[in-house]
């Protein structure tokens, strides 16, 4: 869903970096998936098409928080 974003903090050493992945339009999202020592990123279409891909190695990174997009409120729930 568009709003859908990723955060992932990665040992680089001697210090930190941040990356961010998003899904930046409707009909995107971002999907999370852990195996064989890589965490891998993607942004895919409503039809199942990597747009942007990101890959870590799993035992550099040391947070990896999702976000998901607000929903708005419905009508009863106001």
């Amino acid at each position: 869903m568009k709003g859908d974003r990723v955060e992932i903090v990665v040992d680089a050493g001697d210090t930190t970096r941040t990356y961010e992945i998003t899904a930046t339009r409707a009909g995107r999202r971002v999907e999370v998936s852990v195996g064989r020592g890589v965490i891998e990123v993607v942004e895919v279409t409503r039809t199942g098409v990597p747009v942007r891909t990101a890959r870590f190695m799993a035992a550099r990174v040391l947070a990896l928080v999702e976000h998901p997009a607000a929903t708005p409120l419905l009508d009863d729930e106001r």
